[in-house]
């Protein structure tokens, strides 16, 4: 199973933008909320592992 890493860009209500950071890549991925971790702020960095994200 892959690994990817993003960073949470923006937070609008229920959904967040990520950006890959583990390769070069402008474009930003909208993911619902429920889906991260309840802690997630603008910055935060996640790593994305078996269907789930996780703070690091």
């Amino acid at each position: 199973m892959e690994t990817f890493y993003y960073e949470v860009v923006s937070i609008d209500g229920d959904y967040a933008n990520l950006k890959r950071t583990d390769i070069e890549s402008d474009e930003l991925k909208l993911v619902a909320r429920a889906l991260l971790p309840p802690e997630i702020q603008e910055g935060s960095r996640l790593k994305y592992e078996l269907l789930s994200y996780q703070m690091i």
